[in-house]
């Protein structure tokens, strides 16, 4: 059976990534998970999950922006003009899956978990699901 938790987040702006490399490091931990893999899902439909560099700032600002550009806000049909949000949440995933060694994620020395704000502010909730093996 495997371990599953849920939390939530707060966005501050319209669009952000927003790092929870550290939340979901908790609940591996907590888990008692030593190998294994644990997937993160994003239950809503205008935001997403990466994984990406969490050292350099810059790279969420020209992430944000270079989305920004391939999406555009106008001509959309969708009456609560959020259609750019929908599309980029679909073109990002509602979902990761790492995995676990050793009782921790297996990232790379640059690489983090967020959830991708596209339709902010607003809470979000996130699923995290830890399968041992």
């Amino acid at each position: 059976m495997p371990f599953q938790k849920r939390f939530r987040v707060s966005s501050s702006k319209r669009e952000e990534l927003i790092e929870i490399t550290s939340l979901v490091q908790s609940l591996v931990t907590e888990s008692g998970v030593k190998s294994g893999f644990c997937i993160v899902f994003a239950v809503h439909t205008t935001c997403g999950v990466t994984i990406n560099e969490n050292c350099d700032p810059a790279v969420a600002s020209d992430l944000l922006k270079s989305l920004s550009k391939l999406v555009p806000n106008t001509g959309f049909l969708h009456r609560e003009g959020n259609s750019d949000a929908h599309i980029k949440s679909s073109l990002m995933g509602s979902s990761q899956m790492v995995l676990v060694d050793n009782g921790s994620l297996c990232l790379g020395t640059w690489q983090g978990i967020f959830i991708c704000e596209f339709d902010g502010p607003r809470l979000r909730e996130v699923l995290v699901q830890i399968h041992s093996d």
